[in-house]
């Protein structure tokens, strides 16, 4: 596997899942390497002196620590559905409504699902703000399915996974929310094969040893 490259990643991180989706759909073999943040391997803290996911090392010894860096490089490469090719608005676009979720969304997020991290910060106010962001998203599917058209595009699968957490904050919360446009985006994104495919159980990988291949074939697009 020295010949791919390798990707440090960990399952339940919404960056590390969408470089896994980019990867995955666009067929990018790659050296997966599990790891515990608690933990941090010293192979990742080599490749990365930040210590964070997900990080991917190509074979010419070029670094991406950036999650939305791997899914641009993984769809230079193949871009089997389009995902860069949205149907509706540019790149630009999308890698601007990306950002608000990366900045002012995660951020509220963050303070939603972990307030214990930020004992100064007002729940009630971050709350508020995630909110009035998911409900823009709403509105931007009012005519289509997706947020750039009726296809999933690069948008969708970089913005999805945070969605997905903060859903999964307090589901009966979320399910009673009036947003039935989004919340069967939401199932839908779950519900593609594609998802099952980069979430595997994997054990933590050790320094000195191999990752495993990834992807493995199935679910992945010619």
């Amino acid at each position: 596997m020295t010949a791919l490259p390798i990707l440090y990643s960990f399952r339940r991180c919404p960056y590390a899942m969408r470089a896994r989706l980019a990867l995955a759909v666009s067929g990018q073999a790659c050296e997966l390497r599990e790891v515990v943040l608690k933990n941090k391997p010293q192979g990742l803290l080599l490749a990365s002196p930040k210590g964070t996911v997900p990080v991917l090392v190509l074979p010419s010894g070029q670094v991406l620590e950036q999650s939305l860096d791997i899914m641009l490089w993984a769809l230079a490469q193949h871009d089997p559905e389009g995902w860069l090719n949205p149907s509706n608005g540019t790149v630009a676009d999308m890698l601007a409504l990306i950002a608000e979720c990366d900045g002012p969304f995660k951020q509220a997020l963050d303070r939603c699902k972990y307030p214990g991290r930020y004992p100064d910060a007002d729940a009630a106010l971050a709350r508020a703000q995630a909110v009035d962001w998911l409900q823009t998203l709403e509105s931007r599917l009012t005519e289509c399915t997706g947020l750039f058209g009726d296809r999933a595009t690069l948008a969708d699968m970089a913005i999805a996974p945070f969605v997905r957490q903060f859903a999964g904050i307090d589901a009966a919360w979320w399910s009673a929310q009036p947003w039935p446009r989004l919340q069967a985006w939401l199932a839908q994104w779950q519900s593609n094969p594609l998802f099952d495919h980069v979430m595997p159980k994997l054990p933590a990988w050790l320094d000195g040893t191999e990752g495993v291949l990834f992807p493995n074939g199935a679910g992945v697009a010619d």
